[in-house]
Parts: C-alpha cells; sequence; structure tokens
C-alpha cells in the first residue's frame, strides 16, 4: 500500500530565518504538537509547540536551532513504522522526504490510523487472544501453525510486552475452534495470559476449585 497519497501540505514549512511569533501564531490556531522547518530548502526538523510558547518573541528559529527534533520518515516508510514513529516522538504530524532528502510535505496522525482500522486485525469479528513464552522458545511461525492446523484463521500478531526472560504475544484469530486453539497453545507450552468464553479448559478449573471449596467446607 503506497503511503504518498496521505501525504499533505496544507501548512507550509517554517523557515529559519522565521520569527519565533510566527509559529507561535500557527500553534495556535491549530491542534498540531510540532512544525517542520526548512533550511535553504532542506529539512533541519521539527519545532514542538511546548517550546514554541516558552520562546522570546524577538527570536528566530535560527537563534533556537539546538531544540529542533530531527524525526521523519521517507516515502518509502511502511505505514506500520510510520506509526511506530508516531508513537516514538510524541507527534500528531510526521515530516517525510523522499530518498535524496528532499521535504515532500508531512502525514497526519489521524490518516494513519485511519489505515489500522481498516486492517483485518480491527475490523474483522474474531477472538483477541494474548499468550506468553519464554522469549528464546517462542517462534511466529509455530504460533501461527498452532492457529491454522486447529482450522482457525490468523488475522494478526504482534509482540504485546518484552523482557530478557519472557515475551508476550497478542493475536486475533477466527472464532473458528477457538477452544482447541487455546489447549493447543497450552501443549506448546505457552501460558493464555487472556481468557475467552468458550474456553473448557479453564472453565473446568473453576468447576473443580468450586466443588472442591464446597467440599473442603462442608
Amino acid at each position: 500500500m503506497s503511503m504518498e497519497q496521505y501525504i499533505i501540505n496544507d501548512v507550509q514549512p517554517l523557515d529559519m530565518k522565521d520569527a519565533i511569533t510566527i509559529a507561535q501564531r500557527i500553534f495556535s490556531q491549530l491542534t498540531y504538537s510540532h512544525l517542520p522547518v526548512i533550511e535553504d530548502g532542506k529539512y533541519i526538523g521539527c519545532v514542538a509547540e511546548t517550546d514554541a510558547h516558552c520562546f522570546e518573541s524577538n527570536q528566530t528559529l535560527l537563534d533556537v536551532k539546538y531544540t529542533l527534533d530531527g524525526f521523519h520518515v521517507t516515502t518509502n516508510t511502511h505505514w506500520l513504522d510510520v506509526l511506530e514513529a508516531f508513537a516514538r516522538h510524541d507527534s500528531n504530524v510526521m515530516p517525510v522526504l523522499d530518498d535524496k532528502a528532499n521535504y515532500k510535505g508531512y502525514y497526519e496522525l489521524k490518516d494513519v490510523l485511519h489505515l489500522f482500522n481498516d486492517s483485518p486485525f480491527l475490523y474483522e469479528s474474531g477472538a483477541v487472544i494474548v499468550v506468553e513464552k519464554g522469549t528464546a522458545d517462542y517462534s511466529f511461525s509455530e504460533i501461527t501453525q498452532i492457529v491454522e492446523t486447529n482450522d482457525s484463521k490468523l488475522y494478526g500478531l504482534f509482540i504485546s510486552n518484552y523482557n530478557d526472560h519472557m515475551t508476550q504475544i497478542t493475536l486475533k484469530v477466527s472464532p473458528e475452534s477457538l477452544n482447541e486453539v487455546l489447549q493447543t497453545f497450552r501443549r506448546y507450552s505457552y501460558v493464555v495470559v487472556t481468557s475467552a468464553q468458550d474456553d473448557t479448559y479453564l472453565d473446568g478449573l473453576k468447576e473443580r476449585s468450586d466443588y472442591l471449596n464446597k467440599y473442603l467446607n462442608m
């Protein structure tokens, strides 16, 4: 999927020679967290709204060049990596450069989130499962095999938590054979962090626990 169609230029980039007051005025009119800055036609970095309102009105962007953050993506960056860049830099604007480092425009966070909302991971009806296994022991190919050999479909998965010893993976699967999928994960030594309504393994444990408690209280 090409992302270039989502590049916009509604707001022209600031120039290093511009007064801080120009940036302050634009920020007061928009909800952008950052604004791109260029110098001699080349992208230099972004000025943050929180910084802009702290500068003196008689200063220029050149005076505060040291505060600019040079984050950006390219026209070839995959949309998931673009989304990760938004999160990493806590921004709702992402400058876009071509393969020769020329400034092309910027992405807005809401447009990229819209792409994510249109992915099967979100719009397909299914069950979300969170499993956990030793960091050196799990593999995506094994997870995919567990789901598909039980005649279920895998709509997507990602690492939702990670440390040196354990990794947590979140996946979304079609609802067919969900109980068999969960039990197979357990046979392969995965810890199923989430539970599902038709997880008979957990239901069975609960019934045994209730029976034991009733017996002990007789």
